[in-house]
């Protein structure tokens, strides 16, 4: 068993003149080799040792991805402390407020342009002793320090005894807490998933189950760096073959980060990139753009040659088989005049995608594999390190998870958590050194989630014959976007049946989609009172009215700081009949059950991701509405 730091430096030995960081910060990206890496990570870590980081004191991490993201989180780790790492994406808010105060996080490291954030709240966070800021231009104040003074201090602890890394790392445990990571759970407050230094070294060596990457692959991480699947999958996972990791130029504002990307890429010229639904998404509608703009008729070449070789590729296990075979000198012709083309767009180095995030659809797998660069689908929560299973170059089924890593016990579980064969869906649990330590300071989440060393992740799956992982979304309530985030929707569902008059039962639906929408149950009787209080009243203008109660919790209503805008309904449909238990919409206890639900109204549920639907009063809603209340 090893922990983080252990593993880093056995990987500096086997690998020490091989490049680990990629960073652009003028004209060209320049590489820190392993050996560099590690020398900048004794001066940091014996510099936060002399302000005061110290086991188990837990440090804040604020960043864009950059070296430093990294570089400061081996240091905090080399001194027993935790990481509590946090998205930029985060305001200065109760969110940011509530991951900093219920971590008890004693010292932030902090980027410059994440630090208006942190000084907005600085009188909230009273058990702040320190904030260290990543090569700052402008004037800090008091409570501020430069982190250039740290890996100063930390090189004159060095000069003076060259063994003083080596002595303040000795009692480091694989079994410490690396990281407090939040992230959204079956409650309206995050949880903060207290995952150990074997977790993630655990489940680096489960990401290799059915893969290699050579020690000259390079990847270029566009996901945030505290995203679970980025910080396992890229950060320290490339780190057990010698290969290296790029990180996006930063811009002066993330859109500008994001257009760097387009440039980056084809300077670095990554040989895997790790992708998300929403990333695939946008890759692919770039592609298909710059087809169109070549003309009518290369345009349609391409989508012969794609559907062709879709065609030919099955489900990639199944590629090229039988009769198919004689279509292989064409495939092979598409490949080279075509689509190498758009392999070049990505640096020309590109071998495959790893995914993950949430579920990627399947034709988005069967487009990615077509141009030959695979999208590989794999499956994972943050509270499993994150990587559960993955779809590898020789292992792979498009439409699966890929399949289930190596020294991970996993089950399918009915309701009743009994065991279920394969091919039967139910809730998808495991077992293995990758597993959460739990939840902190919360141990009812973590009795619920945890029991007896299994995880019970709360995804909806089955495995087939031959241990391929099929994820078919959510087993219990929670809303998932195509970005992974996940939210529980019953305190807003709460809310808005509370103070909504004219809305008796509502579900929010969101499973990988691009926004949140709900089935709403009116109420009868107060819809059928305003009609006939108001001969004149139009069913289309009773939709306004439940338009304008749900609005109140939109930016300018009253309600507008209940919740997070992405998880309200951007649009909605009117049920044609109540929830129940007669139609079993209802259970016993009187609780909905969710994928009854979504699958009852799965017609109203396509339509409101469709133009048509993206308007409330549409026809089907005015026809439901005109049923539900005769």
């Amino acid at each position: 068993m090893s922990s983080i730091i252990s593993f880093f430096k056995n990987q500096v030995e086997k690998f020490p003149d091989n490049p680990l960081l990629w960073e652009k910060q003028t004209n060209q990206f320049e590489a820190t080799t392993y050996k560099e890496s590690l020398e900048l990570v004794k001066q940091l870590s014996l510099g936060l040792n002399a302000i005061g980081i110290k086991k188990d004191v837990k440090a804040a991490l604020l960043s864009e991805g950059r070296n430093l993201w990294l570089l400061s989180e081996l240091a905090v780790l080399s001194n027993r402390a935790i990481t509590v790492p946090l998205s930029t994406k985060l305001e200065a808010d109760n969110d940011l407020i509530f991951r900093l105060k219920h971590s008890e996080s004693k010292y932030i490291l902090v980027s410059e342009s994440q630090l208006p954030k942190i000084r907005t709240l600085k009188k909230e966070l009273t058990n702040v002793e320190k904030i260290i800021v990543f090569y700052p231009t402008l004037q800090l104040e008091e409570d501020e320090i430069n982190i250039e003074d740290i890996f100063t201090i930390g090189k004159e602890m060095l000069e003076k005894d060259t063994e003083a890394y080596n002595k303040l790392t000795k009692d480091v445990q694989p079994d410490d807490i690396a990281t407090i990571t939040y992230t959204s759970g079956t409650t309206a407050q995050p949880k903060g998933i207290m995952l150990s230094q074997r977790n993630y070294t655990a489940n680096v060596e489960q990401a290799f189950s059915y893969i290699d990457i050579p020690s000259h692959y390079k990847t270029l991480v566009i996901l945030p760096w505290d995203h679970a699947f980025a910080h396992t999958a890229a950060l320290y996972s490339f780190m057990l073959t010698g290969a290296s990791i790029a990180s996006v130029q930063i811009g002066k504002t993330p859109m500008e980060t994001l257009k760097n990307f387009t440039a980056n890429i084809k300077e670095i010229k990554p040989h895997v990139l790790m992708s998300v639904p929403a990333l695939a998404k946008n890759f692919k509608k770039n592609i298909e753009k710059g087809i169109e703009q070549q003309g009518n008729t290369l345009q349609k070449i391409f989508n012969f040659a794609l559907n062709t070789t879709i065609w030919y590729n099955d489900n990639g296990k199944n590629k090229g088989k039988g009769f198919k075979a004689f279509a292989k000198p064409l495939i092979s012709i598409f490949q080279k005049v075509i689509f190498n083309k758009i392999k070049d767009g990505f640096g020309g180095n590109l071998q495959f995608f790893i995914g993950g995030g949430a579920l990627l659809d399947y034709e988005l797998q069967q487009f990615f594999y077509a141009i030959g660069i695979p999208m590989y689908q794999g499956y994972g929560l943050s509270e499993a390190s994150p990587i559960i299973s993955a779809n590898t170059p020789l292992y792979h089924k498009l439409g699966s998870s890929g399949k289930v890593v190596n020294n991970l016990e996993i089950k399918i579980c009915d309701t009743e958590g009994h065991s279920l064969p394969n091919l039967q869906p139910g809730e998808i649990v495991v077992k293995g050194e990758n597993v959460m330590k739990g939840y902190w300071r919360n141990e009812e989440a973590t009795a619920e989630t945890v029991k007896e060393g299994w995880l019970y992740t709360g995804d909806l799956g089955y495995l087939d014959d031959e241990n391929y992982l099929y994820v078919k979304g959510r087993f219990k309530s929670l809303l998932i976007g195509s970005d992974g985030e996940k939210y529980s929707p019953e305190g807003i569902e709460e809310a808005l049946t509370d103070h909504c008059q004219l809305i008796d039962q509502i579900m929010l639906y969101n499973n990988q989609n691009a926004y949140t929408t709900a089935i709403i149950v009116p109420n009868i009787e107060k819809v059928k009172q305003l009609i006939s209080k108001n001969s004149k009243e139009s069913l289309s203008n009773v939709i306004a009215k439940i338009d304008a109660e749900i609005n109140e919790f939109k930016p300018g209503g009253k309600n507008e700081a209940l919740f997070p805008q992405r998880w309200l309904p951007s649009t909605y449909a009117i049920a044609h009949e109540p929830f129940t238990e007669q139609n079993k919409l209802i259970n016993s206890t009187m609780k909905m059950v969710r994928d009854k639900v979504a699958g009852f109204f799965k017609d109203e549920i396509d339509l409101c991701y469709s133009p048509e639907g993206r308007k409330t009063a549409n026809a089907k809603n005015i026809e439901n509405l005109k049923k539900i209340i005769s």
